[in-house]
């Protein structure tokens, strides 16, 4: 049986780097793990709120009094905010957060960062160490796993047809420069009552070659059908 393995840890030290730059006695690593993964849930949390807050915005006709609620969609040329990665870096009186975001309208409001800080502070609870957040816009969103598995959640969660969906989400990493994808759904697709698992793949991925960079994520999408699965696989370039 074909042994499968994570392709972010299989290269680690190669064409990937980790998230997180700290050093920690033994008995204290567990504390910092856990503590990366607050900051990491807070800040998650934080866009997903503000995110939903600003998703139903009321617009006024200039030629009439009526009120048109406007629910903005996703599409190609979206503003959703989607973080592909967080990195982290801790020192003794400082926690240096760098948020990679594709598109980073929101977190460019005014007082955004200082709100986000407060909430990190709540969080931590840390009287000691005080918080330095800096936004990276993603230079080719749509080279992002991330961004392509948020699209195809949004349009399976509005009753799109899976294949097209998955077709659709293909064709956007023609904007970008890579040189093979591949996109995996598992579930009840389509409501049907036994699960199954169906993929579409373009051009090559080589995951066994430790110097071809791949990016990967996996990411649950809730339905009312039940959970399904989104794995994607992107070859980015070879080293």
């Amino acid at each position: 049986m074909g042994q499968k393995i994570n392709p972010l840890g299989f290269r680690l030290g190669t064409t990937q780097k980790h998230h997180s730059f700290w050093f920690a006695q033994p008995k204290n690593y567990s504390e910092g793990l856990q503590e990366d993964k607050k900051i990491r849930d807070c800040i998650k949390n934080y866009i997903q709120k503000n995110r939903k807050k600003g998703s139903n915005r009321k617009i006024e006709s200039d030629s009439s009094s009526e009120v048109i609620t406007h629910n903005r969609k996703m599409d190609s040329g979206s503003s959703s905010e989607v973080i592909t990665h967080i990195e982290i870096q801790k020192e003794i009186y400082t926690i240096h957060v760098i948020i990679h975001i594709g598109f980073p309208n929101l977190l460019k409001k005014k007082g955004a960062i200082e709100e986000l800080e407060k909430d990190l502070q709540k969080e931590i609870n840390s009287v000691n160490q005080r918080f330095n957040i800096s936004i990276e816009k993603v230079k080719e969103p749509y080279r992002q796993p991330n961004i392509l598995a948020e699209y195809i959640a949004f349009q399976l969660k509005n009753r799109v047809s899976f294949r097209k969906a998955m077709k659709k989400a293909i064709e956007l990493t023609k904007k970008a420069d890579i040189r093979g994808v591949k996109v995996k759904i598992a579930g009840r697709l389509g409501g049907k009552e036994i699960a199954r698992a169906e993929s579409i793949k373009k051009s090559r991925l080589p995951l066994q070659t430790i110097r071809a960079k791949i990016d990967y994520c996996c990411y649950p999408i809730r339905t009312i059908y039940g959970v399904l699965g989104v794995k994607i696989w992107i070859f980015v370039d070879e080293e």
